[in-house]
């Protein structure tokens, strides 16, 4: 009690040192709670702007012309639509995201188009995420900006696509690609209008991004489709893929930089304040040696405070830093924020043990040299 005593006593008359010291941990926590908090809507965010950039693993007919399939991207045969259970049910994979699609080129009211009928987009067991692709109903069309501009098409109108009625759920708007001539309905209802009942020409996916550097993707994935699918072939978009990953990797990295640069900081913070603190208390501190005090209870007065300094930082830097990552979190996540940017209680227990720590640690050699000064010395200053 005696100890704990004098460290109010000298946080009272060193106000200054004290608020200085208890912002810097503050900082520190803050700024490691929101990138924290932040993290994951930022993986998150991430990964879901990364999957905009499409499919990049394409699984098709063994029979496929690749030519064919490399200038048009429409494979010229088909397989059965049973393959992408197959797939689906696979526990131990690296691929995720699974759309079973039928396309062919079809005139349609004198204009060349993309007929492109989708199932509904399945995920392994376990790894369940919100679908990349539409989700189109059956007897609905989602029509491209070129066909519905040139046919006149608009929404809730009733077509017929070669004899099949089927009802202009959205016209899409302007891409600058193929799908801009292209038609799309659920994959029940492109297997009615082409006539190739249970039958679908390619299994799109996305890789999961578990490959060590050092790894071909190709390989593995050949390795993991082939004996499931003997009849069927992979191909693998390695631009798309590598981008991804390294967009994925980079803001991994920038985490991992800024947070220890930022901790760093307040610990060189606290120490040179610590440092001046001893310096100011060199009388005080001979005077207690002269009295009898020992090195053990002066170095308690020096690491107390630093312990106080850090459970009081860690308190107000936890709420400052939620309050940031809340505040601004939705602004830079547009897309997860609401999901994923959520106080992390856990994150407050963790920092009322790890700031008194890091606190005292960063005070530890300041109050090394204080019970190392010879009181005679020191008052014969004086």
């Amino acid at each position: 009690m005696v100890i704990l005593g004098l460290i109010f006593k000298e946080i009272r008359h060193r106000k200054i040192n004290f608020m200085l010291g208890s912002l810097a941990v503050t900082m520190a926590v803050a700024l490691f709670i929101s990138f924290f908090t932040a993290a994951k809507a930022s993986n998150r965010e991430t990964a879901r702007l990364m999957l905009s950039m499409g499919f990049n693993l394409h699984i098709i007919s063994k029979d496929t012309d690749m030519n064919e399939f490399l200038l048009t991207g429409l494979p010229d045969q088909t397989m059965p639509e049973q393959y992408l259970q197959k797939l689906a049910h696979q526990s131990e994979i690296s691929y995720n995201h699974l759309l079973a699609t039928l396309q062919k080129k079809i005139n349609w009211r004198g204009l060349d188009v993309i007929l492109t009928g989708l199932a509904p987009e399945v995920c392994p067991p376990g790894r369940k995420k919100p679908p990349m692709s539409y989700q189109i109903e059956r007897g609905n069309l989602y029509v491209g900006y070129r066909v519905a501009k040139t046919l006149g098409l608009k929404e809730t109108e009733v077509v017929q696509v070669e004899g099949k009625t089927l009802k202009v759920a959205k016209c899409l708007s302007e891409s600058g690609g193929v799908d801009d001539i292209r038609i799309q309905c659920h994959l029940r209802d492109a297997q009615d209008i082409l006539n190739l009942p249970g039958r679908i020409s390619e299994i799109r996916a996305v890789d999961c991004l578990c490959f060590a550097p050092t790894d071909d993707p190709v390989s593995i994935l050949r390795k993991e489709i082939g004996p499931l699918l003997p009849e069927a072939q992979v191909f693998h978009t390695k631009a798309i893929a590598s981008a991804r990953a390294k967009t994925r990797q980079m803001v991994r990295n920038l985490f991992a930089v800024i947070v220890p640069f930022v901790v760093i900081a307040c610990g060189v913070w606290i120490g040179i304040l610590a440092v001046m603190n001893v310096r100011d208390r060199q009388p005080e501190i001979g005077i207690m040696r002269a009295l009898g005090y020992g090195s053990g209870r002066i170095t308690l007065l020096f690491l107390g405070k630093a312990v106080i300094i850090g459970l009081l930082g860690a308190t107000i830097g936890y709420v400052v830093g939620t309050a940031l990552a809340l505040n601004f979190g939705p602004d830079i996540f547009k897309i997860t924020a609401k999901t994923m940017i959520k106080p992390e209680s856990s994150l407050l227990a963790c920092s009322l043990v790890l700031a008194p720590l890091f606190a005292a640690l960063a005070s530890f050699v300041p109050a090394m040299i204080a019970v190392t000064y010879d009181p005679a010395v020191t008052l014969r200053e004086e």
